[in-house]
């Protein structure tokens, strides 16, 4: 009797859109919501902390970094241990660091005690992001990935979107620490997470979980008989787990150092708008409540760029959508600069956010397809810790220029120049590095198991 053997990667790019597909997407959106709530709720207590506790700009802008750093560790070594002990494990792990921690940090009573908990609760930002855009790539469709994977990461600007809103609506009543005890609801989420987030299926039939692989093959594919003697196999390359040195293997070390690069110019550029804009617009002479609602303009101009972004990426090429949304946000900061209406300045205001968040989600989704599946987060991870460096340095950048009282167009066009260099480096990247596996090539669950 012939044994069945069961190409995954064929049955999971060829799939139609189903519950399945949805329910993977929902729970890495919510995930990801509090994500990019966690970010923007520097933009709206920076100002209100600075009052509080007498700091600086550039103190602020380096208490603000504390959580970033965080993220960097967290990012790489969260990444490599998914590889290793599973994408929903991880991003368990993650939940409960970055949820927990974020709401303790509404009981800090100075900088210091903020700043540790802002450290710990970086670990868990950090390190869930790959994972979630790894998890989300490995189950969508081929002609729907980056469509999927960027409709996963709006809940990013939704985030943001909701902290603006929080803060106008509860700071003046509550104070500042309403806003970092929000940040705790994911806690309540978390047994529902783990019943209902699938596993990687390369991790499980790595790991000789092959009913639970079998059982998730049939959800994707009903058309086909699963059976347990069904032989599951990859297209796929044998490249050890968790291994840093395969980001430079097989001709990808130009593509990763590149994409390093466009992480922490992109990073850089989006957490000093996400962090100072507030800030930025308070200078430029508008007050603390218009100011929030700019952030609040920034993070629905991120909703559509991300959507949009996604769209245009399935139907195009990844690379030249990323590329064009850098050139739209660089004429938007350099626009913020000039003295103009207010409606022109909420929509450059937009157009910033759809450019910074939507590009960065983007190469979220290019880096995954960049690598094969046995390093996945392992490289969506060192790219976004190294991305991570640049995310600390923005924030105490914009804060050292906001201290030496620079004219406030200086400030922009100091944001749009990370720009100008991410998007040279992704022009750098050749489109014909991105891994083509052979179909020949397959990994295949031991036969002893399948016995």
């Amino acid at each position: 009797m012939t044994t069945q053997v069961v190409n995954v990667n064929t049955v999971v790019d060829k799939a139609k859109f189903k519950p399945f597909h949805m329910t993977v997407v929902l729970w890495c959106l919510f995930i990801v919501l509090f994500d990019g709530y966690d970010l923007a709720i520097n933009g709206v207590t920076l100002p209100l902390l600075m009052q509080e506790w007498n700091m600086s700009a550039v103190q602020a802008g380096m208490l603000a970094s504390t959580a970033l750093a965080g993220m960097m560790f967290g990012a790489m070594f969260f990444g490599m241990l998914a590889d290793k002990i599973g994408r929903k494990n991880v991003i368990l792990i993650c939940v409960t660091l970055f949820s927990g921690f974020t709401f303790a940090g509404g009981f800090a009573s100075n900088p210091t005690e903020f700043g540790v908990l802002r450290f710990i609760a970086g670990l868990g930002i950090g390190g869930v992001l790959p994972n979630l855009v790894a998890l989300t790539s490995e189950y969508a469709p081929a002609k729907l990935r980056s469509t999927l994977v960027t409709g996963m990461f709006s809940g990013y600007a939704m985030g943001g979107i909701m902290a603006a809103l929080f803060g106008a609506w509860f700071t003046l009543s509550f104070g500042w620490q309403i806003m970092f005890w929000i940040a705790g609801v994911p806690l309540l989420f978390l047994p529902l997470i783990w019943k209902f987030l699938p596993e990687s299926l390369a991790f499980l039939v790595k790991q000789q979980k092959l009913e639970k692989a079998r059982q998730i093959v049939q959800k994707l594919s009903p058309e086909d008989k699963i059976t347990p003697d069904t032989v599951l196999a990859f297209n796929e390359s044998k490249i050890p787990a968790a291994s840093i040195s395969a980001l430079f293997q097989e001709g990808r070390a130009r593509g990763t150092l590149l994409f390093w690069l466009a992480f922490f110019m992109c990073l850089l550029m989006l957490y000093a708008l996400g962090s100072w804009l507030p800030k930025l617009m308070m200078a430029a002479g508008y007050s603390l409540g218009s100011s929030l609602m700019f952030l609040l303009a920034l993070n629905i101009g991120a909703v559509i760029g991300t959507a949009g972004g996604g769209v245009l990426a399935d139907r195009f090429h990844i690379k030249p959508v990323i590329i064009s949304m850098l050139i739209v946000g660089i004429l938007a900061l350099i626009g913020l600069g000039f003295n103009s209406p207010q409606p022109v300045i909420y929509l450059l205001v937009s157009l910033a956010g759809a450019a910074s968040v939507g590009c960065s989600i983007l190469l979220y989704s290019y880096v995954a397809q960049f690598y094969p599946l046995a390093v996945r987060s392992t490289g969506l991870g060192w790219a976004s810790g190294i991305g991570r460096m640049g995310a600390i340095v923005g924030p105490i950048i914009i804060g050292y220029l906001l201290g030496m009282e620079l004219p406030h167009k200086m400030n922009f066009i100091a944001v749009a120049i990370p720009a100008m260099i991410g998007g040279i480096a992704i022009l750098l990247i050749k489109r014909d590095k991105v891994i083509k596996v052979p179909q020949d090539t397959t990994i295949k669950a031991p036969k002893a198991v399948l016995d």
